[in-house]
């Protein structure tokens, strides 16, 4: 059987496909958030400007994007033993927190346009607005290109992306109805319009960056279903407690728990079995697998509480087991194929 944790490398995979991808659609995304600008305030189009802002939010997600990508390729050291995997979280954070920021402020601008409207100037609106639709439809198709896609990363950036190709959409059909009609409200009402597509788009992202940043467990690897499952399928499991679960980041869960063995099951075989299970099942391939012997488990307390058998899910954060009421000296973690004692990442 082959070892899930074969070189048990920590250090990101990152694409130079990412990172070029990301600095591309930067530098289209910016140039034309400069031209957006500049014929939204020659036009007098909130919806323009409104654009141009979510241009501007772009630009932010795919800047913080590609550093995330320049970080990754960093090794893990002794301090960060999981290198910079989290980065691309925070960036994912940052994206939804500047979303919000950006749907707020078109709704202001949309309600002070509705008391105080102004001439727009719909042939230049259209223009602006067809090429800006032309861009965000290039840096979309740029964007979701290869299969990392799911990261809260990439994820965060094409959401940004997606909102501004809404808004170009948005904008060109005011520009159509001021144009035949002369009905200047449909500028702000398509803008407002626009924001509250793009809203559970950015809560959805806002969401999913939190719960990895409070090391929550992934939706297909509940810490009582992970039980529930190794009972089922492991052949010389008695017991299974302590189970944490959680994301280091997007598309890497990672679990602690300790298995108790049936009386004449092999430990190291069992172990093993564990570990590829994890994997097939729940896409977990790093695991650290505790051995609990049967005179050892007379006290199986654990100092982030137990109510986890019971279906009530806990941080993983801060795990360290109380020594006086946990105690590890019976327990053989050389039975572990990776041996803790002097286990580095």
């Amino acid at each position: 059987m082959s070892d899930p944790h074969a070189g048990h490398d920590h250090t990101p995979k990152v694409t130079a496909g990412n990172e070029t991808k990301m600095l591309i659609a930067l530098a289209i995304t910016f140039s034309f958030m400069i031209v957006e600008i500049v014929g939204g305030l020659m036009a007098g189009s909130l919806a323009l400007i409104a654009d141009a802002g979510h241009m501007f939010t772009d630009v932010v997600a795919l800047s913080l994007a590609y550093f995330a990508f320049r970080f990754g390729r960093r090794a893990a050291d002794e301090k960060r033993t999981f290198g910079y995997m989290r980065f691309e979280v925070i960036a994912g954070l940052i994206n939804a927190v500047t979303l919000f920021a950006i749907l707020i402020w078109i709704t202001y601008e949309a309600i002070e346009r509705f008391r105080n409207p102004g001439e727009v100037l719909a042939g230049p609106m259209f223009i602006v607005a067809t090429v800006g639709l032309l861009i965000n439809m290039l840096v979309f198709w740029i964007l979701t290109r290869g299969g990392d896609t799911e990261q809260v990363n990439i994820k965060g950036a094409v959401l940004h992306v997606l909102g501004d190709l809404l808004g170009s959409v948005g904008t060109i059909v005011a520009a159509i109805v001021i144009y035949y009609t002369g009905w200047t409200p449909i500028d702000p009402i398509l803008s407002v319009f626009v924001s509250i597509l793009i809203l559970r788009s950015a809560w959805a992202l806002l969401r999913n960056s939190l719960h990895i940043l409070l090391e929550g467990a992934p939706d297909n690897a509940a810490p009582e279903a992970i039980e529930q499952y190794l009972k089922q399928t492991v052949p010389g499991l008695a017991a299974v407690r302590h189970v944490h679960v959680w994301m280091i980041t997007s598309g890497k869960p990672l679990a602690t728990l300790h298995v108790r063995p049936a009386p004449d099951t092999n430990p190291r075989l069992l172990v093993k079995q564990v570990e590829a299970e994890l994997m097939k099942k729940f896409e977990i391939s790093h695991a650290t697998i505790a051995i609990d012997w049967p005179e050892d488990t007379a006290t199986d307390d654990c100092c982030l509480g137990d109510d986890l058998q019971q279906g009530h899910e806990h941080d993983h954060s801060g795990h360290a087991h109380d020594e006086a009421d946990h105690d590890h000296s019976g327990h053989d973690h050389a039975a572990h194929e990776h041996g803790h004692e002097g286990h580095k990442h």
